[in-house]
């Protein structure tokens, strides 16, 4: 099937997060190494999120619980760290738990998909 254009939208607007600056993001010596797989993880679970959200583009609820099943990678990932870096993993992890698609209005889903940007922006600055 097709994906309509509000779901391809989203689908757009996730697959073009900048997760992959993650993994170059991560300057402080002390953080380093950590920082440097941290991004290597979080790449990987929006990277499969993003797999599973283009099979769900058409079934909300499919997509959403592939929100769900990211957001608890991702408040697992914020487990292993603490301070910035573990509030911003949170808050990727909120927002992915966020998305909710309406069948109705998907349109307005937009909004909730272009939030993750400002997460993905926040663990960069956490690792610098």
């Amino acid at each position: 099937m097709e994906m309509t254009p509000p779901r391809r939208r989203i689908a757009i607007a996730i697959a073009t997060l900048s997760l992959a600056g993650l993994t170059t993001a991560c300057g402080a010596i002390g953080n380093a190494v950590d920082c440097n797989q941290m991004g290597s993880e979080v790449t990987k679970i929006m990277t499969d999120f993003n797999s599973s959200m283009t099979s769900a583009a058409t079934d909300p609820k499919a997509f959403e619980k592939a929100g769900d099943e990211a957001a608890a990678k991702v408040k697992t990932l914020a487990g292993k760290y603490d301070g910035d870096l573990a509030a911003a993993l949170n808050d990727l992890a909120t927002g992915l738990d966020g998305i909710k698609i309406d069948a109705k209005d998907p349109t307005s889903s937009i909004d909730s998909v272009s939030k993750l940007q400002s997460f993905v922006t926040k663990i960069q600055s956490a690792c610098t």
